[in-house]
């Protein structure tokens, strides 16, 4: 590494599919950290392989949608040459997730040329995937011998978000060569607003008002765990019924996944048990969290949890299982309950939250607080990046 990219500020370019919200976490840490960045001096672009005609509008740092047209792979013939003409403004290119197309092109484009490239998988080498969806699992395979592992070898470095995830990605897939690095991962909290967000969270869903609720906050998909959740809550109520609701908040209320989920709750729980908001965003998501008693996620896989960190953020306690991949962390700084992704183990871990009392669950908000300020606050994370691509620029090739 030259002296002048270790001591002047990085010029950066995220790549990414998608920047909408509703595609998952990834996004939201895409805009939330390079935010950061730029408020530490660095300079900050953003490829996606949206369509500018559907691509979000731009924000404080530059975004340049090169899809043609919507489609789950995202190929486009201006991506390559854009990188490859672009190339030598950026010190590094980070590219975000696997399986899509941006990341073949970028160790296309930047193939030549004096600028690296660093990917972060996101969770997508879980074996969980392998496990619960083998067919799936197999074409994969395939596009990993015809190109992914080519992507992941030519990488500079692969970016972990934490050490769980960089052991559970080992032979997932084969061949598997890779430069394997643990940095750090945030997003922000919320403004200093509180009762004006819970003023927009309660107009929202007036029916909240007053009552007692664990937030179930993303995606309503299957690995996330919800109908184990609701079994649970429905086993949990029949033992001691109690006040407590559930408030369902996340995109996807209404695809196939979502309909089979409130008919179950339908059917198990009693009428107004369960609240299905659909996705909050902005001040009425930092709301609910406020609001709410606990967060929980009881997901059989999940890499990070940009919602565990909010909720964090939020000083609430968050209720997961051990296949939240930051789940250590949790437990060791005692902010929140932990337990495995089976039936019994979230009766099991509901029954534990229901049996602390209100002193122990104060001293879990106040633990939750520190966890984030010390682990997942997103200036430390942009800070943990920026030390990582210069100490992997100074190491030999």
């Amino acid at each position: 590494m030259s002296a002048d990219l270790s001591s002047r500020p990085l010029r950066l370019l995220h790549l990414i599919h998608t920047l909408k919200r509703e595609s998952g976490g990834p996004a939201e840490v895409v805009k939330r950290s390079s935010e950061a960045l730029i408020e530490l001096g660095h300079a900050v672009e953003i490829a996606t392989l949206e369509p500018k005609e559907t691509a979000e509008p731009e924000q404080q740092f530059k975004v340049h949608p090169l899809g043609q047209r919507p489609t789950s792979y995202g190929a486009t013939p201006l991506l390559e040459p854009w990188l490859r003409e672009h190339r030598e403004r950026f010190d590094a290119v980070l590219v975000h997730g696997l399986w899509k197309y941006h990341g073949w092109a970028a160790h296309r484009g930047l193939r030549g040329g004096a600028t690296p490239y660093h990917v972060f998988p996101h969770g997508m080498l879980d074996p969980w995937f392998r496990k619960t969806y083998p067919l799936k699992h197999y074409k994969k395979q395939v596009y990993w011998w015809l190109r992914e592992h080519r992507v992941l070898a030519g990488a500079a470095s692969v970016m972990f978000t934490c050490e769980e995830e960089e052991l559970l990605a080992r032979g997932v897939f084969r061949p598997y060569r890779v430069k394997p690095r643990v940095v750090a991962f945030g997003t922000a909290g919320p403004e200093n607003k509180e009762a004006e967000q819970r003023e927009a969270f309660f107009a929202r869903v007036p029916e909240a008002a007053d009552r007692k609720f664990l937030l179930f906050l993303g995606r309503i998909h299957p690995k996330k765990g919800l109908e184990m959740l609701i079994r649970a809550r429905a086993r949990q109520i029949a033992k001691r019924r109690d006040e407590t609701i559930l408030i369902v908040a996340g995109p996807g209320v209404d695809d196939e996944h979502g309909r089979a989920m409130r008919r179950l709750a339908e059917i198990l729980l009693p009428q107004g048990a369960v609240l299905w908001p659909g996705m909050l965003t902005g001040a009425a998501k930092w709301g609910a969290l406020h609001a709410c008693e606990a967060m929980i996620l009881p997901s059989h896989q999940e890499n990070f949890g940009l919602a565990v960190a909010e909720a964090l953020a939020c000083e609430r306690p968050v209720l997961i299982t051990d296949k939240v991949n930051i789940w250590r962390e949790i437990a060791n700084d005692g902010a929140g309950l932990v337990k495995g992704d089976t039936q019994d183990e979230i009766v099991s871990l509901l029954t534990a939250w229901a049996e602390t009392d209100e002193m122990q669950r104060a001293t879990m908000g106040r633990a939750a607080r520190a966890c984030f300020e010390q682990r997942f606050e997103v200036r430390r994370a942009a800070e943990s990046l920026v030390e990582t691509i210069r100490a992997s620029a100074a190491r030999p090739a």
